[in-house]
C-alpha cells in the first residue's frame, strides 16, 4: 500500500496529512459540527498551524487567520462558502484542505469551464441502462454536488465564473432548498446536515460570466488577498518549493534565500506596477504574476539544475524560469520584461549583475 501511495503523482490533503488529521481527531476535545469530523477550532489548527497531542501541525495557508475563521464559521452554517481572489491567492488550496479537515474527502469537484454543463452540477445518466431499463436508480449518475448532499459532505466549486449563467443558475434552488429534484423518478435528494458548498472564483475573469445578484446572495464571500508584504510571500514560497521539491524527489539543493528574495521582489514589482522602493513605475505583463507563478518558477528550475546541471541554483537556472513566466506568447510580453531589465534590474549593482546578464541573453 505504501508502495502505491508513493506512485501517486499528487495525494489528495486528506491522505497527504492524514497523520496530522488523526492526531486532531485524538486531541480534539471541542464540539463537532452533525457531518464534521472535527471541531472548529481543529479545523483552524489544521489550516494555519499550531500542535494536537504533542505533534507538530504545519501550516496550510499563511495569511489573514481572521479570514480563516469567517470561511470556518461560514461553513457551520447552512450558508456556502465563496472564495474570490487573485491568481495564485491559494483559493483552491485553502477550499481543498478545508474539505478534508471538516468532511475527509475534498474529491468531490465540480471544475468550471466553458464546456460545464448543468448535468455536471445536478445529475445525468448512464445511457446504456436508461435505454434497457428506462429511469432507475441504478442508472442515475449523482454529481459529485448530489454525492456530497446525500453523505451530509463538502463540494467544491471550482472557477464558478467560468461557467456560463444557467450552470451557475442551477445552484440557486440546490443552495436554496437543498434538495435535487430527479423528475424522472418522482423523488427529491435531500441534504443531509453537514452539506455546503465552496466555490472560488478569479477576480481576472468576473467579465467571463459575471454572477447573478441571486446566486451571490446564496454565498457568504471572502475575498483572499495577495502576500502583503515580501517577508510573507518569501515565506509561502519557501514553505511550497520545500514540499514540492520533496514530493517529486528533486535531486538540487533548496534555493538560498538571495535568490527567494529576487524572484519575490521581480514577481510582486512586476504585479503591483511598482518597484518596491517605489521610485520606479513599471509596466506590468499580461499574464498572471501571481505566488503560485513563482513557486512554480522554483521548482522547475530546481528541476533544471538537478537534470542539467550540478544541482545548485544557479542564476542561468532563474533566468529560464522568469523568461517563461513573465514572457508568454504576446510580443507585448516580451517588451515589458526588456523594458523592466533595462530600467529596473541592470540598476541594483553587483548582486543582481548576474542574474541580470543571463535573462538579458535569453530576451535578446
Amino acid at each position: 500500500m505504501m508502495e502505491a501511495l508513493q506512485d501517486v503523482l499528487r495525494l489528495p490533503a486528506e491522505r497527504l496529512f492524514h497523520e496530522e488529521l488523526e492526531a486532531l481527531r485524538a486531541a480534539d476535545t471541542g464540539k463537532v459540527p452533525a457531518g464534521w469530523q472535527l471541531s472548529p477550532r481543529s479545523v483552524l489548527t489544521f489550516i494555519t498551524g499550531g500542535e494536537a497531542g504533542g505533534r507538530s501541525i504545519t501550516p496550510k495557508y499563511i495569511g489573514n487567520k481572521r479570514l480563516v475563521e469567517m470561511a470556518i464559521a461560514t461553513l457551520v452554517t447552512d450558508r456556502a462558502l465563496l472564495l474570490i481572489g487573485e491568481p495564485g491567492t491559494a483559493k483552491s488550496w485553502l477550499s481543498e484542505n478545508l474539505a478534508a479537515a471538516i468532511y475527509g474527502n475534498s474529491g468531490l469537484v465540480v471544475q468550471g469551464t466553458a464546456g460545464t454543463t448543468e448535468e455536471q452540477v445536478r445529475y445525468s445518466w448512464n445511457y446504456a441502462m436508461l435505454l434497457a431499463n428506462g429511469p432507475t436508480p441504478e442508472a442515475l449518475v449523482q454529481s459529485p454536488i448530489m454525492r456530497a448532499m446525500e453523505g451530509g459532505g463538502i463540494a467544491r466549486f471550482e472557477e464558478i465564473s467560468r461557467c456560463a449563467s444557467e450552470v451557475q443558475d442551477a445552484l440557486i434552488s440546490i443552495l436554496s432548498e437543498k434538495t435535487i429534484s430527479v423528475a424522472e423518478l418522482g423523488k427529491e435528494m435531500n441534504a443531509r446536515k453537514g452539506f455546503s458548498i465552496i466555490a472560488t472564483a478569479n477576480t481576472r475573469d468576473r467579465g467571463v460570466n459575471e454572477m447573478s445578484a441571486a446566486l451571490k446572495r446564496r454565498f457568504n464571500i471572502i475575498v483572499l488577498p495577495a502576500p502583503p508584504d515580501l517577508e510573507t510571500e518569501v515565506e509561502i514560497v519557501r514553505k511550497r518549493v520545500g514540499e514540492i521539491a520533496a514530493q517529486y524527489d528533486l535531486q538540487a539543493a533548496a534555493p538560498a534565500e538571495e535568490a527567494l528574495v529576487k524572484v519575490v521582489t521581480i514577481f510582486r514589482e512586476l504585479r503591483g506596477g511598482m518597484s518596491l522602493d517605489r521610485k520606479e513605475k513599471i509596466k506590468s505583463p499580461g499574464g498572471a504574476i501571481s505566488t503560485a507563478e513563482a513557486i512554480s518558477l522554483l521548482t522547475g528550475s530546481m528541476a533544471l539544475a538537478a537534470s542539467f546541471g550540478d544541482g545548485e541554483l544557479r542564476d542561468a537556472d532563474l533566468a529560464a524560469g522568469l523568461q517563461g513566466a513573465v514572457v508568454k506568447d504576446d510580443e507585448k510580453d516580451r517588451l515589458v520584461w526588456k523594458e523592466y531589465l533595462d530600467n529596473v534590474m541592470k540598476k541594483r549593482g553587483e548582486e543582481w549583475r548576474g542574474l541580470y546578464t543571463a535573462c538579458k541573453e535569453l530576451n535578446s
